[in-house]
């Protein structure tokens, strides 16, 4: 595991903790999310079935990027089915910044892939499309502004 990889990790599990509390305060909704590796393997991020991810360039870019597969070290020679494509008990993703969170059905997302409508795009470790604001705005099922 990388260091850039494991830096990324920690800013995901403390977004994760932000959006948690946000949830509490705005929705009264409380979501337990798993903290070992065995249960987010076997069963998925949380009990509920929410998969929350940060978006650190979204503010800069007006872009959320969705992950459909990543490998933990550039040097791996494939990547894994991840995020929308991960087969677990996820049916609902949380997506955003400290700024904005973003719900999507994780079908949605699947079709809004399939549809070859939104840019693809792939780094080192992972793969994954482009949804522009506009569209968040149009496709999402709910937003929380903070």
């Amino acid at each position: 595991m990388t260091e850039n990889y494991k830096q990324k990790l920690a800013q995901g599990r403390e977004y994760e903790e932000f959006v948690c509390k946000q949830l509490k305060k705005k929705m009264c909704l409380s979501i337990n999310v798993f903290s070992n590796k065995k249960e987010q393997y076997n069963i998925g991020e949380s009990k509920q079935g929410f998969e929350i991810k940060l978006d650190n360039k979204f503010q800069k870019t007006k872009n959320i990027y969705i992950e459909i597969s990543e490998k933990s070290n550039p040097n791996n020679r494939s990547y894994v089915d991840s995020g929308i494509y991960r087969d677990d008990n996820s049916w609902i993703v949380l997506i955003g910044n400290y700024e904005v969170i973003y719900f999507f059905g994780k079908n949605d997302l699947k079709l809004m892939h399939e549809s070859k409508k939104y840019r693809e795009v792939q780094t080192s470790t992972s793969k994954g499309f482009l949804i522009p604001e506009k569209d968040c705005e149009k496709y999402k099922l709910k937003k929380i502004t903070i």
